[in-house]
């Protein structure tokens, strides 16, 4: 995957506290084009240095929210909280969501899978879905998918 100085970006580390945590901010510079990348993180004065597989760029694709718990998707009311929570998520990423229908209640659609919402952003339309992996029975993953 190729960066460009300016590009917005998604890292993925882990944090202080050992857990997995998501920043955005933007490419600062490449020291190769193999080599690691600089990333000016939001909210950070300076540049943290880092390897081309923890970053990706932040496109409605990529965003994505994982949270634990089964009863984030066994439950109607927080299934239904599963879109704001995703909305904010991609607010903080900065994307620009043209329109966004929830889907109520949320449609199963496969074991474990369940449409939340249609939106729009940049002419194309996409299913915010909630996923439960099978090899990871207690964590929910909420994005955007092409529909198909």
């Amino acid at each position: 995957m190729m960066f460009s100085p300016g590009d917005r970006i998604r890292y993925e580390c882990t944090g202080d506290d050992g857990l997995p945590l998501v920043r955005y901010g933007f490419v600062g510079g490449l020291a190769g084009t193999g080599g690691p990348v600089v990333v000016l993180l939001d909210g950070e004065l300076g540049g943290d240095v880092v390897n081309l597989t923890e970053v990706q760029h932040v496109t409605v694709t990529t965003v994505e929210l994982v949270l634990h718990g089964t009863d984030l998707v066994d439950e109607p009311e927080l299934r239904r909280g599963l879109v704001s929570m995703w909305l904010a998520e991609a607010d903080t990423a900065g994307l620009d969501i043209d329109s966004l229908h929830a889907l109520g209640d949320g449609e199963c659609d496969a074991p474990g899978g369940w449409c939340l919402a249609d939106l729009h952003a940049g002419d194309e339309r996409y299913v915010l879905r909630a996923v439960q992996l099978p090899h990871e029975v207690d964590i929910v993953r909420v994005r955007a998918e092409s529909p198909t």
